[in-house]
């Protein structure tokens, strides 16, 4: 059964009070109706059942139930806490339970084979968490394990949440798709050689703007290290460095992997809001989805073991990296590299792309969607996702990974399926991306085929 109530606002909004109207049913006696609490800002807490996975729906119409905004909610006995908005009209809430299909058992030999020190995935279908699995240790040498709510370091999957803002800004009518470097920043223009000038937001986030694969052989990769600004600052750093120079290739002809290029990106976002990159990430996208866990840099605190730390290899054997600054990308490069969440965090963030190319989507338009996922001049690559097709995903796949060295993300989505899998592990390096390709493989056999 589902849980429903009826809530809305008060007369007086400056108390911000919402009252609990009517609860109609319990989840089959795991739950009480007196248990659900609806707090000041329409708050629901419930106690998350091993095994199950929630959907938060609403209607104003009991008939005709929707899911709500993004959160899907694995069980593993959590209090589990949402904040839907409430109107001025009477809206009904209830919670759909599904089963989650525990994938420990699954993960567990993948892990050994590959000597990985934790290994985690989340399977999502039409929008439900519907398998996940966590196994594995915070650090190698030491026994605290890994957990559902522990964080983890995306690296270059983060590409796809700065393209994703950027797509939200331009429905939001504050730059377009075709703004041009120099036209965001006229007081650096002067400076800029000719080819950067016309160098464009689009040709930036897909990889053609002709910014460099690498920084090192420029000077600018140790600059940007020892640079003690602000994150913005670096950014604005590496603009005033790096676009005097040619481009590696004349805007708009060539196909160039580059971190320099999202980083710039993110300077135009930041310089048209006037916010920084970090704090328009987290307002415009992370509290409107839920990613309560997301933040950037490695996800530890020095000297302790409150979260997993990376790793590198030494041979077979995994070497752990001491948290800090040093441990990841200088933080101006943060717009291609250095976003962190939890395994649930970036499985709802993979279930709302799912959603917005099938039209189902929310914060952007369906054709903004759609123009992120869509692959730019035949290079397999679309604006921050890489585009392909599989046999398994009945079509179309928009994937991507992400490593720092020291950690490792690999993320696909399926549309034609409604289907989404990431996965994830604390160290970097090849074996790292084949562990995580074999437990792409084995859930594809496992929910697919």
């Amino acid at each position: 059964m589902n849980q429903l109530a009826a809530i809305r606002r008060t007369p007086d909004p400056d108390r911000a009070i919402y009252l609990a109207l009517s609860l109609v049913a319990a989840l089959t006696g795991r739950l009480a109706a007196a248990e659900l609490t609806i707090a000041p800002a329409v708050e629901l807490r419930f106690q998350a059942a091993d095994g199950l996975g929630y959907q938060l729906q609403t209607t104003g119409n009991p008939g005709n139930w929707n899911d709500l905004d993004s959160p899907v909610i694995a069980g593993q006995g959590l209090i589990a806490r949402l904040l839907p908005a409430a109107g001025d009209e009477q809206r009904f809430f209830r919670l759909e339970e599904f089963p989650v299909r525990d994938l420990n058992t699954d993960l567990a030999p993948i892990r050994t084979q590959f000597n990985v020190p934790a290994l985690a995935c989340a399977v999502v279908r039409s929008n439900r968490i519907v398998g996940v699995g966590v196994v594995g240790v915070r650090k190698h040498g030491v026994s605290e394990p890994v957990t559902l709510t522990d964080k983890w370091h995306l690296g270059s999957v983060t590409k796809s949440f700065t393209a994703t803002l950027a797509g939200i800004l331009v429905d939001e009518g504050r730059l377009t798709w075709q703004t041009k470097l120099a036209e965001v920043f006229p007081d650096a223009a002067p400076a800029m050689h000719a080819d950067w000038k016309t160098v464009t937001l689009e040709q930036l986030l897909s990889n053609r703007s002709g910014a460099p694969h690498d920084l090192n052989p420029s000077g600018i990769w140790s600059q940007l290290w020892n640079h003690k600004g602000t994150p913005r600052e670096q950014r604005r750093f590496l603009l005033e460095k790096l676009t005097p120079l040619p481009p590696s290739a004349k805007p708009g002809t060539a196909y160039i992997y580059s971190n320099a290029g999202f980083a710039l990106a993110g300077a135009m976002l930041e310089e048209v809001m006037n916010r920084s990159w970090e704090d328009l990430l987290t307002e415009k996208l992370f509290q409107p989805l839920s990613l309560a866990s997301a933040g950037f840099g490695v996800p530890a605190t020095p000297r302790h073991i409150n979260q997993p730390w990376g790793h590198t290899f030494s041979g077979t054997t995994p070497v752990p990296v001491e948290p800090g600054t040093s441990a990841d990308n200088p933080p101006g490069i943060g717009p291609a590299a250095t976003v962190h969440c939890s395994l649930l965090d970036l499985a709802r963030y993979a279930a709302f792309h799912v959603a917005g190319e099938l039209g189902r989507g929310r914060l952007m338009s369906t054709a903004t969607f759609r123009k992120l996922h869509a692959d730019v001049a035949g290079q397999g690559y679309a604006l921050g996702w890489v585009v392909g097709s599989r046999p398994w995903a009945g079509g179309r796949t928009f994937s991507h990974t992400g490593s720092n060295t020291q950690w490792y993300a690999n993320v696909w989505l399926a549309p034609d399926r409604d289907f989404a899998m990431v996965i994830v592990t604390n160290i970097g390096g090849d074996r790292a991306f084949q562990a995580t390709d074999a437990v792409a493989g084995k859930l594809v056999s496992l929910f697919l085929d």
